[in-house]
């Protein structure tokens, strides 16, 4: 049953309201004073405040300020004569629910606490909501007791209660959503939304217009206003993911945007403020990209005000048990199944594999032993089969491993030379267009064009690579 604190200085107001809501079904207890309020309001949960506006002493304005501080979703409604209205709708605009005036009907009283009641569940709702969410992205989430991982979590710890812009970096696969999550979800801006743009996926000729919206026949297919991404994520989180791969002209604008606060829909004339944290990352060296003039220097600022650097899995790999696990109980929950163990030897290949796809290859592989593992134990026999002909991290994968065929080996040059395999499989497809072999490759035009010139890639013509 909802609890109903009425405050008025009428004795006889509070009598007749009591009663109402009793048979409305709710349990009202009444208060002659703003200081008589407070003192129920801290001796038991109340769900709604109906109070008059002009009370003996402090009025239901100061009572209002009183509960924001108290319980800021607790919702107040005040009741007001018909002289004092441009009061009530004042205090609307200071944080009030509603106001209904007296002398007020009891159909008008029944829907206006009906509403409100609904509104106090919904906050409720969203700040279960936002707990769940704070707990789901939570820095211990972040799988690994490593020294490299303990860094990464103090950094997410320090950094998310600030508002400052962050600079995520790391390999493929390293985490780095995960991490702007726990950023978002554990920091003020948590009730607000995360809104995650991939700079590498979308069409560099669409990506403006995604990120600052546009405005009713601003191009061909423009049949109707949109709001970009920077105005979706209003009082939130903007996740600029992959912006190493942005243009610079479009570097220059989101410079802009951060620098002033606003963002100007594409077609349009006027700009609007908006409020808005920026977390970026990216899997490429921002530093060696503006000295090759790829990347501008003042946005890198702008964005690098606290670095967190990612290691690659390679780099930790006594956390590898712990994110079998972690993964094996995820999966288990799902399928239905019980956990998957890994005999010894098993582990052992696991933990001496590089990883090229960091965790994200890690989870994927846990994901398939699911599948060929029915009685739970996986063997280096088992851990082989469960990676197919023809998968470029299958000849190399723990399957290789667990026989013993690839160590010692050079790991940054056998990388760089399956790279380079593919990139010219690539080009020799596309008969060296880099935009085909770039869509063949599900990168961009200017990735493709920094990893020729990086693996030093000679196109003599459109069907000789060297």
């Amino acid at each position: 049953m909802h609890t109903v604190l009425i405050v008025d200085d009428e004795s006889k107001l509070l009598e007749v309201l009591s009663v109402a809501l009793e048979n409305m079904g709710y349990r009202p207890i009444t208060a002659g004073s703003v200081e008589e309020a407070l003192d129920k309001l801290r001796e038991q949960e109340v769900h709604l405040v109906l109070s008059d506006l002009r009370l003996p002493g402090l009025s239901g304005r100061d009572l209002l300020e009183r509960v924001k501080s108290l319980e800021p979703g607790l919702p107040v409604v005040i009741m007001t004569a018909y002289a004092a209205l441009k009061d009530a709708v004042e205090i609307i605009k200071e944080g009030a629910f509603d106001y209904i005036v007296k002398p007020f009907d009891l159909g008008a009283l029944e829907a206006t606490v009906a509403s409100a009641l609904r509104f106090h569940a919904l906050s409720a709702d969203n700040k279960l909501l936002r707990h769940e969410l704070g707990k789901a992205f939570s820095d211990r989430n972040f799988i690994g007791n490593s020294p490299a991982i303990q860094a990464v979590r103090q950094s997410i710890r320090e950094v998310s209660a600030s508002a400052a812009n962050v600079l995520i970096t790391g390999e493929s696969g390293t985490g780095k959503e995960v991490v702007a999550k726990a950023i978002h979800y554990n920091g003020p801006r948590a009730s607000a939304p995360f809104v995650p743009v991939n700079c590498a996926a979308i069409p560099e000729s669409l990506l403006e217009s995604e990120l600052f919206g546009h405005v009713k026949g601003a191009f061909t297919d423009a049949t109707s206003s949109r709001l970009g991404r920077f105005a979706q994520a209003d009082a939130g989180t903007l996740f600029l993911d992959e912006i190493g791969d942005m243009s610079l002209p479009l570097q220059a604008k989101i410079l802009r945007c951060i620098q002033e606060k606003t963002v100007e829909p594409v077609g349009a004339n006027t700009s609007r403020q908006v409020d808005v944290r920026i977390i970026a990352a990216t899997n490429q060296d921002l530093a060696a990209a503006i000295s090759q003039g790829g990347f501008r220097q003042d946005l890198y600022y702008r964005l690098n005000v606290y670095p967190i650097a990612l290691p690659p899995l390679r780099e930790h790999p006594e956390d590898i048990p712990l994110l079998i696990e972690h993964f094996s109980r995820k999966f288990a929950a799902a399928m239905g199944k019980n956990p998957i163990s890994f005999i010894p030897e098993a582990l052992q290949a696991m933990q001496a594999y590089s990883w090229p796809g960091n965790v994200r290859e890690l989870e994927n592989c846990v994901e398939r032993l699911f599948i060929v593992t029915p009685d739970g134990a996986v063997t280096p026999e088992r851990l082989a089969a469960s990676f197919v002909a023809g998968d470029i991290q299958g000849a190399r994968g723990p399957a290789a491993v667990a026989g013993r065929p690839v160590f010692p080996l050079d790991l940054s040059r056998r990388l760089a030379d399956l790279e380079r395999e593919i990139i010219m499989q690539a080009l020799e497809e596309a008969e060296g267009v880099q935009v085909k072999a770039a869509e063949l490759l599900n990168i961009s035009e200017r990735s493709i064009w920094h990893r020729i010139k990086k693996l030093e890639i000679a196109i003599s013509n459109k069907k000789e690579f060297i």
